[in-house]
């Protein structure tokens, strides 16, 4: 069963709101004494505690930044007792000293290459990072789709065979040895 509203159905005409006098609504609303003085102790309430409320706010967030110092410290109280407890065992004392301080047995030779790397593979200092922005010349996409279409038509590359020797040429194996 469908219901439909009366001025749809009956087809009558609605009729048109009369505009609201606003003066006419502010003019009907009476101050009276009582009202005046609760409206001042909701002023009163709300300038005692609008501070109040941004002490608390303060101070929570000084609480939680707290009980996460407090919990940082706390790992790092776990890792040094994780540490300590390594050292309980003479394993890892003998390997410590021979790692840290270069200790050894008696009798044992201890060799220490210092500067065993080739002068071009040194690790060089690094230069100041500049300022200023510069521009690249070169257009990156044309570079990107060229390198795909070399890759592309590149002809095929021989199978890798790593740990298999290389099979001696037949003509060498028949030749008589040199004088």
């Amino acid at each position: 069963m469908k219901t439909t509203s009366p001025s749809r159905s009956t087809g009558t005409r609605r009729v048109p709101r009369k505009p609201v006098d606003v003066r006419a609504w502010l003019g009907g609303i009476r101050f009276s004494g009582f009202m005046a003085i609760m409206l001042g102790l909701v002023v009163l309430a709300a300038f005692v505690l609008v501070p109040t409320v941004g002490t608390y706010v303060d101070q929570r967030q000084q609480i939680a930044a707290l009980q996460q110092a407090v919990q940082a410290t706390e790992e790092e109280v776990a890792a040094l007792e994780a540490q300590r407890d390594r050292f309980d065992d003479p394993a890892y004392i003998t390997a410590q000293a021979r790692e840290r301080l270069y200790y050894v047995r008696p009798g044992e030779v201890v060799y220490l290459v210092d500067n065993d790397l080739p002068e071009e593979r040194l690790p060089r200092e690094q230069e100041p990072v500049s300022d200023d922005v510069e521009v690249t010349r070169a257009d990156w996409m044309s570079q990107f789709v060229r390198t795909l279409t070399e890759a592309g038509i590149a002809q095929t590359v021989a199978p890798i065979t790593i740990g298999v020797p290389d099979e001696p040429d037949p003509d060498e194996t028949d030749a008589p040895p040199a004088p």
